[in-house]
């Protein structure tokens, strides 16, 4: 039955109940994956492409217990973080059904952090061990592992002792086995794996121990305040809203799903391979990282039949000089989400693409991440132009900012999510807890959003000044943060600005010190291989001071408007 038949009759405020049919799954994501192995047991569960790699579920299942076993091996413990810091590949679902098989806690960083970003994300969480790639592209991981703690190149893998990472023990890095020259210090993932055992009775009884409600997963996102938080999501989050996400698409162990959209961030890790999972359904990842080409490849080869990804992934799909070469036949499903979408380019992506059932869905990591999504039988004016209806067994609504009340439909306010899927907090710091979940249990987003009669959400803007860059969460303040660092910087001011390809882009204003003089390479040589590429700043404009009230706050819409003047840049209308 269709979500969209439970938001009848008309509502008569901004409050919505999704419907409670299916129970939630109260078990843990290992137990849980075990009974889908019991039930399709030789159904191809993972292929991943440019690693020439296919894993049936019992395959993987048994790859899984065999890392599993060897963490356990390391000494790591239940309630341990592990890192993981890599792009797309067969380690990192090994490693993601590894940990919540004995209940460490897997710790997601971005394969863009440089060394400032991995530091900190290490630390605070206490991450014992760490699995990474070697490099990629110009990305030398090791290298910067290296640089914050030369001490390792004297310890023995396992025995690590670092001034900078003090909690670090164990670097495992992601090898072809036979492959890559040997790094001191170092363990290869390929060598960890044979310590395993698949068979190993330590895991039946973790597993045993093991409650839904236990915390198993943390993801960093950035922080209006400055540092990002580890947003803390349990089994039960994460099982759950993977599950509900692929009942929208209709997923079936028939389906196999081309996952280009990256596994650090929750669209691909619950949105891809935990709707999968749940499913009996196939897991393909056409590569590392994004590439069109290998996409539109994979889809044709694989016969995919589901689609994730940004809108910019699909622009660059769509325009693709040799698109029209690929036979896209199969495709029905997959979720686009990440930020708004042109209206043209969704219906292009359906008749083009063949994507007749794709849905919009809408969340954030710290609710797991989807709290509305449209489903494949969502009347195509909806799809369009809304992020759906309320997924099941979550509420939202939306509040005036100021008053706190509900507004009536088609009136904006601010958007809240409360229910299952609503994390456990930030990690290690709960005031920034209390400040995001009121007493009530609400999430309170920070959006600005409407809802019309029917129960339909659409984004409209956001109270917090974020920044949404090709799919990417920015928030100003950390790059602000980051950029007072600079001895010259007196001041600076960033914003995000309209842009064609990437949604928006980064604009910082700055003031320079008294006497000093600065130029914005030295400002971008000052960002690079300290934070992730997509956080320096396109414009960089030098001023002598910014557009304030008379109390003395800092208009950033002002900012916005001179620089969308200056550039001749327009907002797109279309979304």
């Amino acid at each position: 039955m269709s979500q969209d038949l439970f938001a009848s009759p008309p509502l008569t405020r901004s409050l919505a109940r999704g419907n409670t049919d299916v129970p939630l799954i109260e078990q843990p994501i290992g137990a849980y994956f075990d009974t889908i192995v019991a039930r399709h047991p030789d159904r191809e569960a993972l292929v991943s492409v440019h690693q020439r790699r296919r894993y049936s579920y019992r395959q993987l299942q048994r790859e899984a217990n065999r890392l599993a076993s060897a963490l356990l091996g390391l000494g790591l413990m239940p309630g341990d973080r592990v890192g993981i810091w890599s792009h797309n590949n067969a380690e990192w679902v090994l490693v993601q059904l590894a940990t919540a098989k004995v209940g460490l806690l897997l710790v997601n960083i971005n394969p863009a952090y440089r060394t400032a970003e991995v530091e900190y994300a290490l630390n605070k969480v206490n991450c014992k061990a760490l699995v990474t790639m070697a490099r990629f592209k110009t990305s030398d991981y090791l290298g910067m592992l290296r640089e914050l703690a030369p001490e390792w190149s004297h310890a023995k893998p396992g025995e690590l002792a670092s001034i900078v990472l003090p909690h670090l023990k164990t670097v495992i890095w992601i090898d072809e086995p036979g492959q890559g020259v040997e790094q001191p210090g170092l363990l290869r993932f390929s060598d960890l794996l044979k310590r395993g055992d698949p068979d190993d009775a330590r895991l039946t009884d973790i597993a045993y121990q093991l409650k839904a409600s236990d915390p198993i997963n943390i993801q960093f996102t950035s922080g209006t305040t400055g540092f990002p938080k580890g947003a803390t999501l349990t089994h039960r989050n994460i099982l759950n809203n993977g599950f509900f996400i692929g009942e929208a698409m209709k997923l079936t162990p028939a389906d196999r799903l081309c996952i280009p959209v990256p596994l650090y961030h929750c669209f691909g890790m619950v949105l891809g391979n935990l709707a999968c999972f749940t499913h009996g359904a196939t897991i393909v990842y056409p590569n590392d990282g994004f590439d069109p080409l290998t996409v539109l490849q994979t889809v044709q080869d694989e016969q995919c039949t589901g689609l994730h990804g940004v809108p910019t992934m699909f622009i660059a799909e769509l325009d693709h000089p040799r698109f029209k070469e690929f036979n896209l036949s199969t495709l029905r499903t997959g979720i686009m989400a990440g930020s708004p979408c042109p209206i043209e380019v969704m219906e292009r992506v359906m008749t083009d693409m063949h994507l007749r059932q794709i849905t919009i869905a809408y969340g954030m990591t710290e609710i797991s991440p989807v709290s509305c999504q449209s489903s494949i039988d969502t009347p195509l004016d909806k799809r369009v132009s809304t992020v759906g209806l309320v997924q099941p067994h979550l509420e939202v609504k939306i509040r005036n900012p100021e008053s706190g009340e509900i507004v009536l439909p088609g009136v904006s306010g601010e958007l809240c999510t409360r229910g299952y899927s609503v994390m456990h907090g930030y990690w290690d710091d709960p005031a920034r807890t209390q400040e995001a979940i009121d007493t009530e249990g609400w999430m309170h987003t920070g959006d600005l959003a409407t809802m019309d009669a029917e129960g339909y959400v659409n984004i409209v803007g956001r109270i917090k000044d974020m920044v949404i860059r090709g799919g990417e969460n920015i928030y100003p303040r950390e790059i602000e943060e980051f950029l007072y660092r600079h001895p010259k910087v007196q001041d600076v001011q960033v914003v995000g600005l309209p842009d064609k390809r990437f949604g928006e882009e980064l604009c910082a204003w700055v003031v320079t010190r008294p006497g000093e003089t600065l130029t914005e390479d030295e400002i971008r040589a000052f960002c690079k291989g300290q934070i992730a590429h997509y956080k320096i700043p396109r414009y960089i404009r030098f001023v002598s001071g910014f557009p304030m009230t008379v109390t003395g706050k800092i208009q950033k819409f002002k900012i916005r408007d001179e620089m969308k003047n200056q550039l001749g840049l327009e907002e797109d209308k279309t979304a």
